[in-house]
């Protein structure tokens, strides 16, 4: 009996139909200021985060049962009778996602490529600021260029972002050829600066290849006026380099043959990714922003929760 066409692998190459299940993993999560206990972002970073403010209402009369606290005493003063400011809940905080598909990311010695765990997290993200009202959008960038998408408060959006990161991820192969001029991850994030102004929620995932000096200047310049969320994504190889590794690793123009095996390259690969990798995890104290490390050598969505934590399960009434 013939046999049917092999299906994708969504380890190599995700799709809209991956993406979309993971809409309701997405609504135990949450990316709000108040952690449950077990999150990433709960104590000394999380203090940072601004999430929703209050918008001024009204300015009314004190009535019995009003909170003390909100007596404006020079209203007060000038009147001669107790007012009380009114506010709001602000429930609109604009989130950008910058979710890097470069050529970089198209590597997995475990499980999945870089690039699937980057889009499934996005996706997971994505879901979930929807969910709780807020608007989303995104900078889905690869080695030739970026998507934007405008935060909004839509499924449109949404689906949008989500399309984007569909067709970028889908076109990366181990055989292309980077561009010499690549497009760095200067490039979206300046982008992102231009889109998030102020009191956005701006979450960047990557492997953070090729970062330099601007890299956190960027960074910092963003996180002055927003709340950043740095999500590094990882291959198992990067911590622990395997001793007889070999492999091709080129540039887009020129190619050599890494033996770990062969003199002292163990220790120099070693000593190379790990300066990477701290040079991002530095940001937590330089610039006192989170920084969530995420394996592409594990379950997506196990470790979001893990790191983000569980909103507690909602209790039903029983008769």
């Amino acid at each position: 009996m013939p046999q049917g066409p092999t299906a994708p692998d969504v380890r190599v190459h995700t799709d809209l139909a991956r993406l979309r299940e993971l809409e309701g993993h997405a609504r135990a999560l949450t990316f709000l200021p108040r952690q449950p206990a077990g999150s990433a972002l709960n104590g000394r970073h999380a203090s940072r985060m601004r999430g929703r403010g209050l918008n001024f209402e009204e300015l009314r009369g004190y009535l019995p049962g009003d909170d003390v606290r909100s007596i404006d005493w020079k209203v007060t003063a000038r009147t001669g009778k107790p007012h009380v400011r009114i506010y709001s809940e602000e429930r609109d905080r604009p989130a950008l996602l910058l979710v890097d598909q470069r050529q970089s990311m198209f590597f997995g010695s475990r499980l999945n490529m870089k690039s699937v765990t980057a889009a499934e997290t996005a996706a997971l993200a994505a879901f979930r600021i929807l969910d709780v009202g807020d608007r989303v959008g995104g900078i889905v960038f690869n080695d030739h260029g970026m998507t934007e998408i405008k935060p909004q408060r839509s499924q449109r959006a949404l689906h949008a972002l989500i399309a984007a990161i569909v067709e970028q991820n889908q076109v990366l192969r181990a055989d292309t050829q980077p561009m010499p001029e690549a497009s760095p991850l200067n490039a979206p994030l300046l982008a992102a600066a231009r889109l998030a102004r102020h009191d956005h929620l701006v979450i960047v995932i990557s492997d953070f290849d090729g970062i330099d000096g601007q890299t956190q200047e960027l960074i910092s310049s963003i996180a002055r006026h927003n709340d950043v969320i740095s999500v590094l994504i990882e291959d198992p190889i990067a911590r622990e380099p395997p001793k007889d590794l070999q492999m091709v690793a080129s540039d887009g123009r020129m190619q050599m043959t890494i033996d770990t095996g062969i003199g002292d390259a163990f220790f120099r690969l070693q000593d190379t990714t790990a300066r990477r990798l701290e040079g991002v995890l530095s940001w937590q104290q330089s610039l006192g922003i989170p920084v969530l490390s995420l394996s592409s050598g594990e379950e997506t969505v196990a470790q979001v929760r893990r790191l983000m934590g569980r909103l507690p399960a909602r209790r039903t009434n029983s008769r």
